[in-house]
Formats: structure tokens, sequence, C-alpha cells
């Protein structure tokens, strides 16, 4: 089964100065139980083209589908089936784990019940037990972006999408959170659809890498694959193949949100919108 299916997508943004082509046409697939990392350097479309697929910006062409439905017709079905990490946390500070937890699963319609019972799978599925009564605020990056990630999972989607999930974490809870996402696509079947500034952790994690620049798609491959072809030897580094596909040096650009859309940093939502 195909959880992104995608011809021809596009998004123009209107400036001052004329039309803004962020994405110029965008074919891809990703097929059930894959991890893709999906990069590209900034303003190359990357960011715009996810917000595209989690419905939080509709396209200005093409078409798609995502997790079975329409992604034009079918906004709440998509919603209904994928989870969605964003890069800034939007977990309740004041409230303990728990909580934030069985508030999320309320909000996806489930009984007093049901929620509590979801909550304690959660908190076990992802090493958070220990912390279930301690205030969000006093967690730990790494243990932050854990909930993040429960939060998400909350309804047992089939597609996972993480936008940059270890940006500011140490290494320790970097290498963590690998293993987490590992054990999602290993032990449940989740589909990864996984955006990174650090090519250490697409080459370790995905199963294949989608590299977009200029709003298309410049080149797409295992990390093998591309090392192989675009640097010369598969024990060459993903840096060198990035480098040769896109003329970029991703490490030295800047993380956080890319430039391709300009509405990017008024139209964040918070995890639990998707409910």
């Amino acid at each position: 089964m195909k959880l992104i299916e995608t011809t021809g997508l596009t998004r123009t943004f209107q400036s001052r100065r004329g039309p803004v082509h962020a994405v110029r046409g965008i074919d891809l697939t990703v097929p059930e139980g894959e991890i893709l990392g999906f990069l590209g350097p900034n303003g190359a479309g990357k960011t715009t083209t996810l917000r595209m697929l989690t419905t939080l910006l509709p396209p200005t062409g093409g078409t798609a589908r995502v997790a079975g439905c329409d992604l034009a017709a079918d906004t709440a079905g998509v919603r209904r089936r994928i989870g969605y990490v964003a890069q800034s946390s939007g977990v309740d500070p004041h409230i303990s784990v728990l909580e934030e937890l069985v508030t999320q699963a309320r909000l996806y319609r489930l009984s007093k019940a049901q929620a509590a019972t979801r909550a304690e799978e959660l908190l076990h599925d992802l090493d958070l037990t220990a912390l279930a009564h301690r205030p969000t605020g006093a967690l730990s990056g790494g243990q932050r972006r854990r909930l993040d990630i429960a939060m998400a999972l909350t309804h047992r989607p089939p597609l996972l999408f993480l936008d940059e999930p270890t940006t500011g974490l140490d290494p320790r809870s970097r290498a963590d959170l690998w293993q987490l996402v590992r054990r999602l696509r290993d032990e449940h079947g989740t589909t990864v659809f996984l955006t990174t500034h650090y090519l250490d952790e697409a080459d370790a994690l995905a199963d294949r890498i989608v590299v977009v620049d200029h709003g298309l798609i410049s080149a797409e491959g295992t990390p093998a694959e591309l090392k192989t072809r675009y640097a010369g030897s598969a024990d060459a580094t993903l840096q060198d193949a990035f480098l040769a596909i896109t003329g970029h040096d991703l490490t030295t650009g800047t993380t956080g949100t890319t430039g391709d859309d300009p509405t990017a940093g008024s139209a964040r939502r918070r995890t639990r919108s998707h409910a």
C-alpha cells in the first residue's frame, strides 16, 4: 500500500515582486512501512511540501493522496490518518505528562476510560511511565520530544510526519530518538516521513532519501545509492553526495524553519490541532 502519492504537486505564493514558485511539481510515492528522509537546502521547497502533505497549506496545483485520502477533497480524513510532530513542541507546560496525553486522547473523541487506557499504553511504549506525573514544563528536550511523538500517536496513525525532530537535542537524546523511530517502524509498521538538517541522521534512519531543490526533486534513492551515484563510493558521506546534488553544504546552513514558505511563521499549529 502507498501511504503518500503525489503527482505534479505545486505551491505558488504571491508577493509584491510577483509570484514565488516554492514547489514546482513534486511526484512522490512513499510505500507503507518506509522511513523516508526528505532533505533539501533552505528555500528548496521542503517545508512547503511538508505543510501541504499535512493539510496545513493547500496546494496550488497537482494531486495527492495521503494515508488513503484525497488531500484536496478530504483534509479531515487525512488528519485522522496521520500524526504530525512539528519543530516546536505544543505541550502545555503547566500540566502533567499523563494529563497531556489524556487530554489529547479526549480530543480524538476517546471516552474517559479509553483515553486513560491509551495514555497508559503510550507512557509505556515511549518510556515515559516514570515521568507520568511530572509537569511537562520540567521535561528535558529529549523527554519533551518523546511526549510530542506520543501525542502524535494517540490515534494510532499509519503515517507519522517528523519535522526536524532532533534539532537542539544532545547526542544521547538524539540516539534515543533514532531508536524510537526505528522501533515504531519495526514493531508497529508505522510509515515515517522525516525532515532533518542532520545528514548523519538521515543516513542512519532513512530507508530511502528524497532530495528537493528549487521546488523539484533532484535525486532519490537509498543512502548507499546516493553516495555511490553522486560521491563515487558507498563509503563516502551523505554530505558529499548532498553537496554534489545541490551545490549546498547543508551542515553550514541555517537550521530551523526553512525560507521557502512566506507564511510559515504565522501558520504554525499545535500538534493537537489535528484532532
